[in-house]
């Protein structure tokens, strides 16, 4: 039973695990991106610091980008393209505003999924003939602030809506 005086119990424990794992995982991801360098660094630079891609997306002229996911315990997902030269040409972390605002309503399921990485979680709602995908990620003045962003899919999997709401696993006033 949950104590209402002290605030624990079985959520706020879950909460502080995602917290604790999270953590660890933005410090190994730090660290492995401060060794690598865009133009320079080498797909096997890449791999060695951060393993085998969720998945591989083919990119333009020649490019590969692959795709680390941080999801569902943390708040980021990687794009780090490779060139045609075997050099890595951009790494960038796409779970952000920039990023949110270029899902737009009518995009495939597909592109949604290849801009923003694999989702923390997907729910089907069959009564409402919808299909949710959401991707926890921070925000805030000082990056502190656990959100969801969901985007909402007809059954078609075509964007019908977006929308960004407090992280109810991660949000101590809960």
């Amino acid at each position: 039973m949950r104590s209402a005086m002290n605030g624990s119990g079985p959520g706020v424990l879950r909460g502080v695990l995602a917290l604790l794992l999270a953590g660890l995982l933005a410090a190994c991801d730090l660290q492995n991106i401060s060794e690598l360098e865009e133009g320079v660094s080498t797909e096997a630079d890449v791999r060695e610091r951060f393993g085998a891609p969720e998945a591989v997306w083919e990119g333009e002229d020649g490019a590969q980008i692959y795709e680390y996911n941080r999801q569902p315990a943390g708040h980021t997902n990687y794009m780090i393209t490779i060139g045609p030269d075997g050099k890595m040409a951009a790494l960038r972390q796409v779970l952000n505003a920039r990023t949110f605002a270029q899902v737009q309503a009518g995009m495939p399921m597909e592109a949604v999924r290849r801009m923003l990485g694999k989702p923390m979680k997907i729910t089907t709602y069959s009564l409402k003939r919808e299909t949710h995908y959401d991707w926890r990620y921070l925000e805030g003045a000082s990056a502190d602030t656990s959100m969801i962003f969901t985007v909402v899919f007809d059954t078609d999997l075509k964007v019908v809506s977006t929308m960004s709401t407090r992280d109810p696993d991660l949000d101590p006033g809960r």
